[in-house]
């Protein structure tokens, strides 16, 4: 029987006519995303759904949905889709990530345009019947310095297309080598000395807890006078409050915002300002982009659904069938022991080199990089998949090596992972014991042996009497549990490493009171996915 799929949300014709010729039987039903209680009487005939942003695939969804597959997302943005709900039901979410990317890159740079000219104002006055040449007085973009925050795949078309323009750019991206940099064109800078210097800012990044209000009140304030913003990255990027009195005191002369902290957005106190572009979150609204994420979307649909292909999963790798059940664990171990290793790595990363030894050696590799590297990127970019990491690595110019040796040592088989920067390399081993549980055995060239969950705390301190007694007392003044405990070090005297499984999420004030006793040189609280 040929397999099912629903078009819940409107696609390209043509992109309905390639489920039919690869053989796929598809149902075009553009406004039934709309109708939840109509999705889930039906979606139980279905083995695939292809969306875009309307349908929201909820946990109720995926429980009706008895014969579902796969889900494929005509995009990047997957926040309509339950994806812990879908793996858990083994429904393999797609996206589109890299259809959208130009389309965005431009809106970005149109923006720009339309705020240094105030277009948007000139527009409505002269529509008016008013002829206001001297009210509208512009900038040129030539010769003016850009400042770019994010150079990855979207900034770094922005990057290419300012220089075009003669611009003059710098970019803030902790993971853009020096190496990178140079061949893109651009000056690498920190945050400080690009806000210093920047005549326009545009954003480029995810949202997360890192980059949440990167442009705060404090920062706005230390932006050139006269600065103008551009985000069409995502909305809470910027403080908007804040940016509106700078706005109002002179001290930046304009925005541009295709993104809100809140969407759809019905109010922001960016409305109604002068000099402020707003559009409703256009970045991926062309016709080419929405063609483009279309055709991408059923292609990888139907690949899966007839020949078991997965591409640009979110949450599978790129595995056969009789693969998966040897290497589940240990693609679990490679993403742990990157999601350890990213979540402890400030700087740039030059290099990732990853060490198979024994049993693990004979596997597909390539999956296990693709999970070490996406563990190490998802602590900055959690839109990283398994698919895209490697892509993502390489437009940062990070480089990649595996080797594969025989079993060396007293396991049957283990990954090492080594980061390398300009200023150090860091190494975390690990392993799968018999019970299928990944377990940290190295780190820093210190053998240890560590269960992993959700939340851990890792500490460094020199090797003296008194900081077993330091963590525990202080954790439990704040009432904060310790599941597990694993301790240590290269000698006697010598650097010292604990490694803790809490509870629960350790609270900021605990991890400050413990830097502040001054006996510890590193206190990190880390997340790991352990479901």
């Amino acid at each position: 029987m040929a397999p099912k799929v629903l078009v819940s949300d409107k696609l390209s014709e043509t992109a309905v006519q390639i489920f039919r010729d690869r053989g796929v039987e598809v149902d075009y039903l553009p406004d039934l995303g709309k109708d939840k209680d109509k999705l889930l009487d039906v979606i139980g005939q279905y083995d695939g759904l292809a969306i875009r942003s309307a349908t929201k695939v909820s946990d109720k969804v995926l429980a009706a949905a008895t014969r579902l597959r796969v889900i494929g997302r005509a995009g990047i943005g997957v926040d309509n889709v339950d994806i812990p709900a879908a793996s858990k039901k083994g429904v393999i979410v797609m996206n589109t990530p890299f259809g959208n990317s130009v389309t965005t890159a431009e809106h970005a740079i149109a923006m720009m345009f339309a705020v240094a000219r105030q277009l948007p104002e000139a527009s409505v006055s002269t529509h008016d019947g008013k002829w206001e040449k001297n009210r509208f007085m512009g900038v040129e973009l030539f010769n003016k310095t850009l400042g770019v925050i994010g150079a990855g795949n979207i900034g770094g078309i922005v990057c290419d297309r300012a220089l075009g323009l003669h611009m003059k750019v710098v970019a803030y991206d902790p993971f853009l080598s020096d190496e990178r940099a140079k061949a893109m064109g651009v000056t690498k800078v920190e945050l400080d000395e690009l806000l210093a210097r920047s005549d326009f800012i545009t954003l480029h990044v995810p949202l997360t807890d890192k980059t949440r209000n990167i442009l705060s009140r404090e920062n706005i304030t230390k932006t050139k006078k006269g600065v103008r913003i551009i985000n069409c990255a995502r909305g809470g990027l910027v403080d908007e409050a804040a940016l509106a009195e700078a706005l109002k005191s002179g001290h930046v002369a304009g925005a541009a915002f295709d993104v809100f902290e809140v969407e759809p957005a019905t109010d922001s106190p960016l409305f109604h300002l002068p000099n402020v572009v707003a559009t409703p979150h256009l970045g991926a609204a062309t016709t080419e982009a929405q063609e483009n994420v279309a055709l991408q979307v059923a292609e990888q649909m139907s690949d899966y659904l007839l020949t078991g292909a997965v591409q640009n999963a979110l949450n599978m790798p790129s595995v056969t069938a009789e693969e998966a059940a040897v290497m589940g664990p240990w693609l679990k171990l490679a993403d742990h022991l990157g999601a350890f290793a990213g979540q402890l790595t400030d700087e740039p990363i030059k290099a990732i080199n990853v060490l198979y030894d024994g049993t693990v050696s004979a596997m597909n590799l390539q999956a296990l990089n693709c999970a070490a590297i996406a563990g190490i990127l998802k602590a900055t970019n959690p839109d990283v998949n398994l698919v895209s990491a490697p892509v993502v690595a390489r437009e940062r110019g990070i480089h990649i090596s595996t080797t594969r040796q025989e079993k060396g040592g007293v396991f049957d088989g283990y990954i090492k992972l080594t980061v390398v920067t300009d200023k150090r390399d860091r190494s975390i081993a690990g392993t799968v014991f018999s019970d299928g549980k990944p377990r940290f055995i190295q780190i820093k060239g210190i053998n240890i042996d560590a269960e992993i969950g959700s939340h851990m705390l890792y500490t460094t301190n020199e090797d003296v009497p008194g900081i077993i007694g330091t963590l525990g007392q202080t954790l439990g003044n704040a009432g904060v549990n310790i599941a597990n405990f694993t301790l240590g070090r290269a000698k006697a005297g010598g650097d010292a490493i604990a490694l803790l499984y809490l509870d629960e999420r350790l609270p900021e004030a605990v991890q400050k009171q413990l830097i502040a006793t001054g006996r510890f040189s590193q206190v990190r609280p880390l997340e790991f996915n352990v479901g």
